[in-house]
């Protein structure tokens, strides 16, 4: 018996591809304003707070990306 091989557009497919492109939407949407929210002397925990998650959690998830981009994560408030 030969494997399923979903069609390439409509119906399920093209649902399925909403999802992952919404998925990458979202995760642009955070990391941008998360940035911005520490450029503007946001804590991790304020953050986290806002975002509904841990502390660790979105430090883990961001920080490299900040630390690469020079992002000054030193001072912050609270």
């Amino acid at each position: 018996m030969a494997p399923f091989i979903p069609p390439p557009v409509g119906g399920t497919a093209d649902e399925l591809a909403a999802v992952v492109a919404l998925r990458e939407y979202a995760d642009r949407l955070e990391d941008a304003a998360v940035e911005r929210a520490l450029r503007e002397g946001w804590s991790w925990s304020d953050v986290a707070e806002a975002l509904g998650v841990t502390r660790q959690a979105v430090h883990k998830k961001h920080i490299r990306r900040l630390d690469d981009a020079g992002i000054d994560l030193r001072r912050r408030r609270g």
